[in-house]
Order: structure tokens, then C-alpha cells, then sequence
């Protein structure tokens, strides 16, 4: 059993010392309005949550929703990258500006506030759950009717930060067709179990490839094995994204915004129609 360090607020042991139940919520900066938190996790990396996160955003965005990213990846960050978005946030008194997209996306992400994108995160847990802290708190969220929040991969110290200290209305939990998937996805669920948030669905990445030749589906994983996994867990299939060279393409070059296809209307309409 590990040492208690009396901080309940990185812990989700419930421990005989909890005599009530305590809130952790961090307050949203006085000058910002969020409608709508959306977490997007996984129980392992490079399954693409920061793909689905970006992907999200710009289809909310072309609903006729504002949307923005909470990027709480802080060691991998990457949402900028995907938008061509490049230099430095800015800060007044008030508070800290996220950066908006060519089409209206706002985003905030530690690679914003560093000199250069390249420079590495070498920071402990709770410096890195306290930025994703503050990126609630510190930053000027204008209007925002969705927010999308791309967590790191697993259960650690930011993951269960932002499930305590943001208000998420719930969480799209991203896997892979692989063997992994059932733990993958098992984990996240469990996890969100445990503090009591929703989950809209599960989206399938890198779910199948068209061949541009014959123009079938073929599967370089084998056929998807989710169904099974949604049923056992009694969730939504609310996307699946192919292999696509253009998206991956669109990704590298910061032109996310202008992907075209409708992979994930099902997962944006879903997001926007639950209350």
C-alpha cells in the first residue's frame, strides 16, 4: 500500500480519512463561459486521441458551434501541430489567450507557452496536473459551446485530474482494432466508472484502409472486434476512421480543418443532442 501523502485531490483511494464527500472542481476563470467539457481518453497511446480531439472540434465547428481544445497532453502535445498553429500565447492581466484556429477553433496547449515546440516537458505529476489546472482556470475561454479535452493515455496523475477538476459532461473513449482493445477500452471505462462520468461511445481508429485500386475495404489489423467489446461494456460505436493518407497528410502539414469526410458526425451529433 502506498504512503498517504494527505492530498486527496491526486488520490482516488476512498479512504477511511474521507468522512464527506469533497469537491475538487476547479472554478472557470470569471471572464470565460463553457458550455460543454468532453474528454477524449484512452487506456493506452498512439491509438489517435489527438486526431479524434482535432476531428471533433472542426466538425462541431461546421455544425455552427464554437468549439475549443484543452490540450492536457502536456508531455506530448500536439493539437497545434495539427492546426499549423505556430508562436506563442498571449497573457494580459486577466488572464491567459488561447490561440484560434483559421476556422474559430480556440486552443490552448503547453507547446504555446514554450519557446520552442521542440523544447521537452521534463516536469513531475503534479506540475503537470497543475497546468492542466490552470489551463481552466488562467485562460479566457470566450463563448465556447463544446470543449474538447485530449488527455494523455491511461489512468495517471493528469488523467484523474481532469476528471476531478474539470466539470466533464462525459468522455469519447478512442481505441484500435487490435487485440488490445478489450483492455483498452476497459480501462477507460472503468475509470470513468469510478468518478461517476458518462461516456457518449467508443471511436474505432485506423478501423480499415480503401484500396484506391479495387476500392474494397481491407482490414491490416483483421476485422474489428468492437462490437463484442460495446456490447460487453454496453457502449455506442460512434465512429470509425479509415487509414487515410489525406487525413494523415492534413495532420502533418497543420491543415486538419479542411479534411474531408463524415466519420465522426455520429459521434458530434450525439455530443451535442445528450443534455
Amino acid at each position: 500500500m502506498s504512503e498517504c501523502t494527505h492530498d486527496c485531490s491526486s488520490c482516488s483511494v476512498d479512504c477511511e480519512s474521507r468522512n464527506q464527500p469533497q469537491d475538487f472542481t476547479e472554478k472557470l476563470n470569471e471572464l470565460s463561459s463553457v458550455k460543454k467539457v468532453i474528454g477524449i481518453v484512452s487506456g493506452k497511446g498512439g491509438v489517435g486521441k489527438s486526431l479524434v480531439t482535432s476531428m471533433l472540434a472542426v466538425t462541431m465547428n461546421r455544425m455552427g458551434y464554437k468549439s475549443a481544445i484543452l490540450d492536457a497532453d502536456i508531455t506530448g502535445p500536439s493539437i497545434p501541430k495539427a492546426f499549423g498553429i505556430e508562436g506563442r500565447a498571449q497573457y494580459n492581466e486577466l488572464g491567459l489567450l488561447p490561440r484560434r484556429s483559421k476556422t474559430g477553433v480556440e486552443i490552448m496547449s503547453v507547446n504555446l507557452l514554450l519557446n520552442n515546440e521542440t523544447d521537452p516537458v521534463v516536469w513531475r505529476g503534479p506540475i503537470l496536473a497543475g497546468t492542466v489546472k490552470q489551463f481552466w482556470t488562467d485562460v479566457i475561454w470566450k463563448d465556447i459551446d463544446f470543449m474538447f479535452v485530449d488527455m494523455p493515455p491511461g489512468t495517471g496523475d493528469v488523467p484523474l485530474t481532469v476528471f476531478q477538476s474539470l466539470p466533464l459532461d462525459g468522455i469519447v473513449i478512442v481505441t484500435s482494432p487490435q487485440e488490445l482493445v478489450s483492455m483498452i477500452v476497459g480501462k477507460a471505462v472503468k475509470m470513468a466508472q469510478m468518478m461517476n462520468i458518462p461516456i457518449y461511445g467508443i471511436v474505432e481508429n485506423m478501423s480499415y484502409f480503401i484500396c484506391p485500386n479495387c476500392k474494397e475495404k481491407h482490414y491490416p489489423y483483421g476485422k474489428s472486434k468492437l462490437e463484442d467489446v460495446a456490447k460487453e461494456y454496453g457502449l455506442d460505436i460512434i465512429g470509425r476512421l479509415p487509414i487515410d493518407n489525406e487525413l494523415s497528410t492534413a495532420v502533418d502539414t497543420g491543415t486538419v480543418e479542411l479534411f474531408s469526410g463524415n466519420w465522426l458526425d455520429k459521434a458530434a451529433e450525439k455530443i451535442a443532442d445528450e443534455k
